[in-house]
């Protein structure tokens, strides 16, 4: 279903009600660059270093689209695990794993407070940008615990640029980018309004030392384009 949300004058800060949940899968492709291409590279870049019935944990899930990517390309039998905490994406993510024949436990839960299962990778895209500073580094340290010696946490996030001529320019170029997808600028300006203090990025630098902070031994950048960028920690 095509992505409509912000047609209309918005009269709550930005959820991932019903109403997002429709058309999340619409919203995200439209709205992230390169959003099917990355979650692809992940999913292949974890089916490469996996073995044999190992544990693949998505914080965040939404509708499933990655774990989804995950099962498309993996050679080995996984454990795929979702969790979110909004019922309507959960609807959808079951229906949408039912329809690929994927077999992925999923379950409602509060993320910041999950005791999240041990396992050898585990993924959060675009979702500590929702979580507020003090409970996300909370958060990412909790994952480096919950994974075992080598195992990886990548995640992706929006970033903002620490030089304001950059972080300027940077942000037309994103507005260009979901102009060429047909958003029109009402709906832009009405979305940017409702994640108004809802979405806090951090800058490329403050997330790796956040991960670094939090127990891993090393971050990379797996992919960037403008402001969104994916990482991947390793646990020692």
């Amino acid at each position: 279903m095509m992505d409509t949300v912000f047609t209309r004058p918005i009269e709550k800060q930005f959820e991932f009600d019903a109403s997002v949940a429709s058309v999340f899968d619409d919203m995200a492709a439209r709205s992230i660059p390169f959003y099917k291409e990355n979650l692809a590279l992940i999913a292949r870049l974890l089916c490469a270093i996996l073995k044999e019935n190992d544990t693949v944990v998505d914080l965040g899930c939404s509708t499933a689209n990655t774990l989804l990517m995950v099962h498309k390309y993996a050679k080995v039998p996984l454990q795929l695990y979702g969790f979110d905490n909004a019922e309507a994406m959960l609807e959808i993510a079951a229906q949408k794993t039912h329809a690929f024949g994927a077999k992925i436990t999923l379950e409602k839960a509060d993320i910041t407070t999950l005791c999240i299962p041990s396992a050898e990778a585990i993924v959060a895209n675009y979702t500590l940008q929702f979580i507020r500073p003090p409970k996300r580094a909370l958060l990412v340290a909790s994952v480096c615990d919950a994974l075992t010696a080598g195992g990886v946490f990548i995640f992706s996030e929006k970033i903002v640029h620490e030089d304001p001529v950059l972080s300027k320019a940077m942000i037309e170029v994103y507005l260009d980018f979901k102009r060429e997808q047909g958003y029109s600028d009402f709906e832009i300006s009405q979305k940017r309004e409702a994640l108004e203090n809802v979405l806090v990025p951090y800058t490329e630098q403050e997330n790796k030392e956040m991960a670094l902070k939090a127990g891993f031994a090393q971050v990379e950048t797996l992919f960037k384009w403008g402001n969104f960028a994916t990482y991947l920690a390793k646990k020692a």
